[in-house]
């Protein structure tokens, strides 16, 4: 064998214990988690937006970005309902360099694994308890989840984890709204299977023990683009797309159909500033069409301080991984929104 033990085993509990939610803190996490489950149901009718830093670097920049979204959030609450991208194990996509908090706390630092679960579960608590918003984040590994399951509100299955039989099976018990991309061949069936593997029931080995699960009525997709044979980004949030996806919905009698659309990654090229001509795209697209409209009903955008990217972390608030768009945008962008919504709806 050549997995060398290089720490002490971790005990989740006393991490745990470090940063819990209690009091008030918990009850307006709580609150916002059910008004988040019935988005997802179509039982209250604001549109979602996941929103935040590709990857969540600098606990500082985050807690800036936090304060001034859930300001924000306070101005558009009656329309729009925003939880805050903190994905804490997102890497480079090549591996090359930074790894994410969970494995760097401190970037240009050597990797510190116990050291990055602490500030891991410090940030979301920050977030949490100094702003009052609830975050999201990426289960990037499966036996990482109790690390932040009691403070996470929103989990996401990427595109290279979704075909993957342990996220599947383990996004089956988790019970907060779990979006699943479409992998990057574009394949929605991998997708799908994806989703009824996860919102029924299922019996597995997880962290040494067989565990069984209820299933997760929450889990439901998310558009995130593709990439062909030849090297090209191929976009799959367009009117014909999203009739695919719902009469697909429908054909396998899934719950609570509900689709998110990512507005980055290779619906964009990653091109970040096309976030904003997607999202006004599809909300004429939903629009034209009331069943589109019922069920595309929520968004994934990727926004920082400062707009775009770096490859070293010099300008504070600026992505080191994918392309973001900075704030004046982002709030720009979300007042659009917000505006869109009203006179489509025949408010002022």
């Amino acid at each position: 064998m050549t997995f060398k033990p290089i720490s002490q085993a971790i005990d989740i509990e006393e991490v745990r214990h470090l940063s819990k939610l209690t009091g008030d803190c918990l009850e307006q996490k709580e609150k916002r988690d059910k008004e988040l489950e019935a988005i997802i149901k179509g039982e209250d009718d604001r549109l979602l937006l996941v929103i935040g830093p590709c990857s969540s670097d600098n606990e500082a920049a985050v807690l800036e970005y936090a304060k001034r979204l859930s300001a924000l959030q306070e101005k558009v609450k009656d329309r729009i309902f925003m939880v805050m991208r903190v994905y804490t194990a997102k890497p480079r996509t090549n591996g090359d360099g930074y790894k994410g908090m969970m494995h760097q706390p401190h970037i240009g630092e050597a990797p510190s694994l116990i050291n990055g679960i602490k500030a891991v579960r410090n940030l979301h608590y920050r977030v949490i308890t100094e702003t009052g918003l609830t975050t999201a984040d990426e289960m990037l590994y499966p036996e990482n989840l109790s690390l932040v399951e009691d403070l996470v509100s929103y989990i996401a299955i990427g595109a290279r984890s979704v075909e993957n039989q342990q996220h599947r099976f383990v996004a089956s018990g988790i019970d907060v709204p779990t979006g699943m991309k479409n992998p990057t061949s574009g394949n929605l069936s991998v997708m799908f299977n994806g989703v009824y593997a996860a919102q029924n029931k299922q019996s597995f080995l997880f962290n040494s023990q067989e565990v069984e699960t209820s299933g997760n009525p929450l889990a439901h997709v998310i558009l995130r683009g593709a990439v062909t044979e030849a090297g090209k980004y191929q976009p799959n949030y367009y009117y014909d797309n999203l009739v695919d996806t719902i009469n697909q919905y429908e054909k396998m009698g899934l719950q609570n159909p509900f689709i998110i659309i990512d507005t980055n990654h290779d619906n964009s090229g990653k091109q970040y500033l096309e976030q904003i001509r997607i999202i006004r795209q599809t909300l004429i697209n939903k629009a034209w069409n009331p069943k589109i409209n019922q069920v595309v009903r929520g968004f994934m955008i990727e926004s920082y301080l400062e707009d775009g990217r770096q490859d070293e972390a010099r300008v504070f608030g600026q992505s080191i991984t994918d392309p973001c768009l900075g704030w004046e945008k982002t709030d720009a962008l979300i007042q659009e929104i917000y505006r869109t919504l009203g006179e489509q709806n025949g408010h002022s």
